[in-house]
């Protein structure tokens, strides 16, 4: 059989001792109801622990796993395994795998054993036991902390799953495995790291000695069907008319920073906005771990470098962005503004590349302004707070504020201008603004997004230039009535 080795037979066959099968069952224990108060016996039972469900599968399932899982190992040839396609491949390792149950004499339910072969091919040809998470489109984040606790992020909420890993061991090889995908690495010299997976979700590794109880690995994942602006608007992210103008806003090459929290969704926004760039329209975009999801045809995607072993060769933000300047860019998006690159980034803005558009941390669309002006100062950047304000005013057109509710909904709470400066203080104003009028019995947050009945926004000339302005006076109008 392809992409066995020539010993196979030498597998050892001593028998493994057998997985209880599903229909087994433990005996009874006698009841102890009647030693107990009455008042005790009629009180409701406690609710069980939601903060650890239990593992459908015992542990004689991962003792046979392991045993299978290295007789495999030794029985296949990996290199000839790695020329076959990935149903072949499959394919292979569930024949081998078949075998290696018969000739060991290991009894197993159907259910069982076909876990255990779906087990096995995640594990040599995929990630382990994050794979059926990954195949999970309704999950927005993955969260392993060491290999007996996994958190996914559903529907707004954080849930602990029955997943788990072999060990630490296991888990520290597939998070080797997904770096090294993208030309980096992870152990105690380097042991944080940034990197990607190949559908595009971001993936952030700490292992030993930083994270005391093992690797933690965390997933944002990638969506399959690439959200819209109208799909906000089914999510009552932002409403008809606010989506209007944010489609307007970015036909109009308005310079926009997008801000808000940890998962509050300014990717996504971003990705929404994009979708209006005109396609022959040059974009380079800059990230540190490349997620963003442009659909234009002339795009030229750059990522940072970390050092290498020796502390070399480390490419950063800052020098992507100020590269750019040297590339003919359109239009430049920045996957989230951290450091000094803001300096760069507003140079751009300000000196002919309008439409280019960048995230950034900040729970309000004041913080942000404050913290671009925080990260100029801190790039070592010798500037008046004054000047630094003018060149803020005369770069950013709008701010985008999201954020996730503490019932885990994403909603869009502003839209702002911002318009200059009056003395040292920067003048905005709010063109829709979320306004949250309560709760439902569920515990879902209502609210309403309103215009605040700006008639012709700063940007309306822009607007007309790009003839724009009809549509974005009949949205505002809508908006009010």
């Amino acid at each position: 059989m392809f992409g066995r080795r020539n010993d196979t037979q030498s597998a050892p066959r001593k028998p493994v001792a057998p997985a209880p099968t599903s229909a087994a069952s433990a005996a009874e224990a006698p009841s102890a109801a009647a030693a107990k108060p009455v008042a005790a016996r009629n009180a409701p039972p406690p609710a069980p622990p939601r903060a650890k469900p239990a593992d459908t599968r015992s542990e004689n399932y991962y003792q046979i796993k392991t045993t299978i899982f290295n007789a495999l190992i030794d029985t296949i040839d990996l290199t000839q395994l790695a020329q076959l396609d990935s149903e072949s491949a499959r394919e292979e390792i569930r024949d081998i795998v078949n075998e290696i149950l018969s000739i060991k004499n290991v009894v197993m339910s159907i259910s069982e054993q076909e876990a255990l072969l779906q087990d096995i091919c995640n594990d040599v040809l995929g990630y382990g036991p994050l794979e059926p998470l990954l195949a999970r489109d309704d999950i927005a984040d993955i969260m392993v902390n060491g290999a007996d606790r996994t958190f996914i992020e559903v529907g707004g909420k954080v849930e602990l799953t029955s997943v788990r890993f072999r060990d630490n061991s296991q888990l520290m090889n597939i998070c080797q495995r997904i770096v090294s995908q993208v030309g980096r690495r992870v152990d105690e010299a380097s042991p944080i790291c940034d990197a990607r997976l190949p559908d595009g979700s971001r993936v952030n590794v700490i292992v030993p000695p930083l994270s005391i109880d093992g690797p933690a690995l965390t997933i944002r994942k990638f969506r399959r069907d690439k959200l819209t602006l109208q799909n906000l608007v089914e999510y009552k992210s932002i409403s008809p008319e606010g989506a209007e103008v944010l489609g307007i806003i970015g036909k109009v090459r308005c310079n926009v920073l997008i801000s808000g929290g940890t998962g509050s969704g300014k990717t996504t926004l971003l990705n929404c906005l994009t979708a209006y760039i005109d396609t022959d329209e040059r974009v380079i975009t800059c990230e540190d771990a490349a997620e963003l999801q442009l659909q234009q045809p002339h795009v030229v995607r750059l990522e940072t470098r970390p050092p290498n072993l020796e502390g070399q060769g480390q490419i950063t933000m800052t020098e992507l962005v100020r590269n750019c300047l040297r590339m003919r860019p359109e239009r430049i998006i920045v996957g989230e503004v951290r450091g000094p690159e803001a300096f760069d980034l507003l140079q751009a803005m300000n000196t002919g590349h309008d439409g280019s558009m960048g995230t950034l941390h900040a729970n309000s669309p004041r913080e942000a302004l404050s913290r671009l002006e925080s990260m100029i100062t801190m790039g070592g950047y010798n500037l008046p707070s004054k000047t630094i304000r003018e060149m803020i005013t005369g770069s950013i057109d709008v701010i985008i504020q999201a954020a996730r509710l503490r019932d885990g909904s994403r909603r869009i709470t502003h839209i702002t201008e911002v318009l200059g400066t009056e003395g040292d203080v920067i003048i905005t104003q709010d063109l829709f603004i979320y306004d949250i009028e309560g709760e439902d019995e569920t515990g879902k947050l209502k609210g309403r997004h309103k215009s605040t009945g700006i008639a012709r926004p700063a940007f309306w000339d822009r607007a007309r230039y790009y003839n724009q302005h009809h549509a974005l006076a009949a949205a505002l109008d809508r908006a009010q009535a």
